[in-house]
């Protein structure tokens, strides 16, 4: 049976008549690719708050893991109401509304740091992760949709790679901004008065004050900017394979997997992101700032993977290629468990590479063929990044319980493994859709 018009599959594509994006969205696509390089910035921004808070509210590796607890539990409560309301009001107020939370969020680090309350500075974390709810389920379909549905994960992974930009600057922007390079150890906090401590707790406190601050003036700017940008009108289709507007949204099977695969792997990114300085500290002994760079050229590595993924699928179809990619993220993570020093932050710091390409792929096949259904089965996939609220507090249990993250790595590599059959599940789903 053939595809409706507007719902082929994604699959590697080449030659003419394939654009990407489509010239009257052009200026649209680039001001949405924008929105993906500032919630890089904040989504990676809690990797340096993870090891900032240890020092500066005195907690340990299992409670500052509540950094993305809190983050990611705002992305899932958030993600069907943001769907809900963009459907109603649009993309362009999904998109205003996602901001001025972001803003608000940010704004509210600078009391948090004044009064040095974990809880406050969570509120704050989960105000911004609802507002990058609403980007994220505005930005991703929008994206989808700006250009031939045979390219929508060629298009995805493009605007991904901004993402990726902001995910390798943030650990330098981060470490530079807030690291102090300041480090005391358990005998030498002991040895010194309450009021010293209590003086160096503050400051650290007070280090992540400006550079929130910074955020919320940017992304201020940037809500004027798409209030005043016309976006185009954008009809999504009505119809597509088996009338999908009368199928209940849990009907898709692909899609329910989807859903699954996104779940862990966004638990197994933000776990390995979360714990990288950590464990580039435990096995190489190098301060906060040098661990800090170690993560942005391992963030650099995703950047160069989401360009490279994006030419690499005019060749390879993206549920394979994401198959790939998923094992050798387990393998990765199998050797850092096995090796030490240089060789084991190595292969942690590489999964960055292979992961790069997953998110955007995960979305673009699991809302293939949704036609009208396609913001809810998004906002379902956002729902799963829940995942990264959950694995990352385990991760460091379990690395507390064994005195060794390396141990805890377990947790990333069974996730990488669930990504990999994911992919080989939408490999035959494709096939078997093309053959009818």
């Amino acid at each position: 049976m053939a595809l409706a018009a507007g719902t082929e599959p994604l699959r590697a594509v080449s030659g003419e008549g394939r654009e990407l994006v489509e010239r009257r969205f052009l200026l649209a696509f680039a001001v949405v690719t924008s929105l993906f390089f500032m919630w890089a910035i904040a989504n990676n921004f809690n990797d340096i708050l993870i090891k900032q808070f240890q020092k500066a509210l005195e907690l340990s590796r299992m409670e500052s893991g509540l950094v993305q607890t809190a983050f990611y539990f705002g992305y899932f409560t958030f993600a069907l109401p943001a769907g809900w309301m963009i459907t109603r009001l649009g993309y362009k107020a999904g998109i205003i509304i996602g901001l001025g939370l972001y803003a608000t969020g940010a704004v509210m680090f600078y009391p948090a740091a004044e009064v040095r309350q974990f809880g406050f500075f969570l509120i704050a974390l989960y105000i911004i992760a609802a507002g990058l709810a609403f980007l994220e389920t505005a930005a991703n379909p929008l994206i989808a949709v700006m250009g031939p549905g045979r390219t929508a994960a060629q298009r995805l992974n493009l605007a991904q790679s901004f993402n990726g930009l902001g995910g390798f600057l943030a650990p330098f922007m981060g470490g530079a901004l807030i690291f102090s390079g300041i480090e005391h150890t358990p005998a030498e906090l002991a040895a010194m008065s309450p009021a010293r401590i209590d003086a160096y707790r503050a400051t650290e406190a007070l280090a992540v004050q400006a550079p929130y601050l910074g955020l919320a003036a940017i992304v201020i700017l940037l809500t004027v900017l798409v209030a005043i940008l016309r976006f185009p009108k954008i009809e999504e289709a009505t119809h597509s394979y088996n009338d999908v507007a009368h199928k209940p949204i849990w009907s898709f099977r692909h899609l329910r997997w989807a859903v699954v695969a996104q779940f862990f792997y966004v638990g197994a990114q933000v776990t390995v992101w979360s714990y990288f300085i950590n464990f580039a500290q435990d096995l190489s002994g190098v301060g906060e700032k040098a661990a800090a760079h170690y993560l942005g050229i391992s963030l650099m590595a995703f950047m160069i993977g989401r360009f490279a993924g994006t030419a690499l699928m005019r060749f390879v179809a993206p549920p394979r290629l994401l198959m790939f990619y998923g094992i050798a993220a387990a393998l990765l993570c199998a050797v850092a468990m096995a090796t030490s020093g240089m060789v084991a932050i190595v292969a942690l710091g590489l999964t960055s590479f292979f992961m790069s390409v997953m998110f955007p792929t995960i979305f673009a096949l699991g809302v293939a063929e949704l036609g009208s259904r396609t913001k809810l089965g998004s906002s379902l996939l956002v729902m799963a990044i829940i995942g990264g609220a959950l694995f990352p507090p385990l991760t460091g249990l379990i690395g507390e319980r064994n005195q060794s993250l390396q141990i805890a790595l377990i947790v990333p590599l069974v996730c990488f493994v669930v990504v990999a059959l994911f992919g080989r599940y939408m490999a035959r789903w494709l096939a078997e859709r093309e053959a009818r």
